[in-house]
């Protein structure tokens, strides 16, 4: 089979201040490349971007190191409330799922909706949809988590809940922690999908950035998949600004730049990878860690240690 287009890959497990909670530069590296490796394949076999997006979101999902899926985060109820969004950049269509619980992959959900007439569903939308295609019931729950939730209450008598996130988030990262996978494939369609457990010890109800155009955003001139503290993400419209900024003209390194370097003047915490219709990768982080790795249709490499504001190829 000739290859139109040369497929290009990018995902990420996250940013942080560090990697210490997650076994070390080593590990999330074959980590990472476990899971470019098989979604590359697919590409290179003429999969659709959007298939090759869903499958490695699958694999970074079912990774207990990142913060999707199963290793998700405990919000301040104990409970586990996942939200993931798919964006099909040649349609232009987000769909998305919002503190779903009980679910193996959130990212299937949201690959359902995309050919729904409602293409954002919330956690009891979410939970009937479940029942409707008969998907068997799964607790994301690790050890790790919930031993993260059970040392938080016992300390919240003498901490503040903002202290306790500070203490936790240098061992774990995990209220920066989302997966994320952004594809070209060989036709040249473009298609982007993030996943994430949420900050963790958040108030019910508190929507992340991963199920929104800001966390999350494709058009046919570029994709981009967000990380990093979701506000911050939402108050910036980070992948949709990058993205319309491309769409407009403007080349991927340049948007990527221009946005990261308002994001780091508003000191914003937050991460995202990238890629356009002429196979640019791009990448760019104001955390100090951004864990994502790429296939730039030669080699693997990753971002593990490097220490700009953007970059790319």
């Amino acid at each position: 089979m000739e290859l139109q287009v040369q497929p290009k890959l990018i995902i990420h497990g996250g940013a942080g201040s560090s990697l210490k909670g997650k076994g070390g530069v080593d590990i999330v590296r074959r980590s990472l490349f476990k899971v470019i490796e098989e979604v590359y394949a697919l590409l290179l076999s003429g999969t659709p971007a959007i298939d090759a997006v869903v499958r490695g979101c699958q694999l970074l999902e079912d990774d207990p190191r990142f913060n999707a899926g199963t290793g998700s985060v405990l919000q301040s109820d104990g409970q586990i409330r996942m939200s993931a969004a798919l964006m099909d950049g040649l349609r232009q269509r987000f769909s998305g799922v919002i503190n779903v619980s009980r679910v193996q992959h959130p990212i299937d959900l949201a690959y359902t909706l995309q050919n729904s007439d409602d293409r954002v569903l919330s956690d009891y939308g979410a939970a009937e949809l479940l029942r409707e295609l008969q998907i068997p019931s799964y607790d994301a729950m690790t050890d790790l988590r919930l031993g993260e939730w059970m040392q938080e209450r016992q300390e919240n008598f003498g901490k503040s809940m903002a202290g306790v996130i500070a203490q936790l988030a240098e061992p774990t990262n995990a209220g920066r922690g989302t997966i994320g996978v952004v594809a070209l494939d060989s036709q040249g369609r473009l298609a982007a999908g993030t996943s994430t457990g949420g900050k963790g010890f958040e108030r019910i109800g508190r929507v992340s950035d991963s199920a929104m155009p800001a966390g999350n955003y494709a058009t046919t001139h570029a994709a981009v998949s967000c990380t990093g503290i979701g506000e911050d993400i939402i108050d910036e419209c980070l992948a949709a600004r990058i993205v319309v900024r491309v769409t407009d003209g403007m080349t991927l390194p340049d948007a990527m730049q221009r946005s990261f370097t308002e994001a780091n003047q508003h000191q914003r915490d937050l991460g995202a990878i990238a890629l356009d219709s002429t196979g640019a990768i791009a990448w760019g982080k104001t955390s100090e860690v951004l864990l994502a790795a790429f296939h730039d249709g030669e080699q693997i490499g990753d971002t593990l240690e490097w220490t700009g504001l953007t970059n790319g190829l």
